[in-house]
């Protein structure tokens, strides 16, 4: 009797024994293989997707931003444009893709800011659906006419909208881009009136203005630059708050007379919600390395694209603010979807 106790005893013992060391052996197997995971980061190819059209200012630089990527991590980035509705439709791709760092996406000042009051019934919540990489560019807009119309000048365009209202077409890029609420602000700066006329991306409607079907436009200094050098349309005036150094004859539309009126633009990139945290760090990490690439930042400078940078937490800060700031712009212009 007392045998068969001691014998059960030992069993018990055991397989105590067994579990405890089949425990420490799966933990640390588990760890292992979660690192070389990690590291393996990224072992295939990953979709990139810009919610802009092809030639736009979004798919020009984030094309230029990709370049460097493949350089330093070694694997092949595709981009996926899904132009429209607001940028809705490609951001929602992003949304809806699987968390595991193969999908990830470019998103704005329209997707991340301008939207939350222009267009408060979205299909998803980018605050509560996107995970935030970090912000790498800021540009901001050039005002430019069709050669035809006449006036030189900030002040000639104002005084000639003001003496035909309602007659001058203002393209955009699209419904909500910082072209079309540029417009916007700009009108009501100024008092005058413009019609709105969006477009599904800024190469569509930069050839309209060229084309003389509409006659001004706001744009990303980025996709309409080029047509302003050439001297296919004319340029007036940038948003920003100083002048630019690819056009540095050009005056501030605030110095050309319109007090105050500043607008930029910007960019950055996202996830899905719950992508792994050592994943989104890593790509955080790969961006401002990029950012930092001499060819990176000659091709930049030639389309007046500033590299920006920063940590994640710096991007979600940022992104707080510029909600706050465009929310009160939409209000103040009552800016619609047209």
């Amino acid at each position: 009797m007392k045998t068969n106790t001691y014998r059960q005893a030992v069993w018990v013992a055991f397989r105590v024994a067994f579990r405890a060391a089949f425990c420490v052996a799966f933990t640390v197997a588990s760890a292992v293989c979660a690192t070389n995971a990690g590291a393996a980061y990224p072992d295939r190819p990953i979709r990139l997707v810009i919610s802009s059209a092809v030639g736009g200012s979004p798919d020009i630089v984030t094309r230029v931003l990709a370049l460097e990527l493949v350089k330093q991590m070694g694997q092949q980035i595709v981009i996926d444009n899904r132009p429209g509705a607001a940028q809705t439709i490609g951001t929602e791709m992003v949304v809806r893709a699987n968390p595991d760092g193969y999908t990830i996406g470019y998103a704005n000042v329209v997707t991340l800011a301008i939207n939350k009051t222009l267009l408060p019934k979205q299909p998803y919540d980018p605050d509560k659906d996107l995970a935030l990489i970090g912000q790498f560019l800021s540009t901001h807009n050039l005002l430019a006419v069709h050669p035809s119309l006449p006036v030189k000048n900030v002040r000639d365009l104002i005084d000639h909208a003001k003496r035909n209202p309602g007659k001058l077409l203002n393209a955009s890029g699209g419904n909500g881009t910082t072209g079309h609420l540029g417009g916007e602000l700009f009108k009501i700066m100024t008092g005058t009136q413009m019609v709105h006329v969006p477009y599904k991306g800024s190469p569509q409607g930069i050839q309209d203005l060229i084309a003389g079907q509409v006659q001004v436009m706001f744009d990303n200094l980025t996709s309409i630059s080029p047509s302003v050098k050439s001297g296919k349309l004319r340029g007036l005036g940038v948003s920003g708050p100083k002048r630019s150094p690819v056009f540095p004859d050009l005056p501030t539309i605030a110095e050309a007379g319109v007090a105050g009126y500043v607008t930029t633009a910007w960019g950055g990139l996202v996830a899905p919600l719950n992508t792994p945290r050592d994943i989104i760090n890593k790509l955080n990490a790969e961006t401002n390395r990029a950012l930092q690439s001499p060819q990176l930042k000659e091709r930049y400078a030639a389309i007046d694209a500033e590299p920006v940078g920063g940590s994640v937490a710096e991007f979600a800060a940022f992104v707080k603010a510029e909600a706050v700031k465009w929310g009160e712009v939409v209000k103040k212009s009552g800016a619609k979807l047209d």
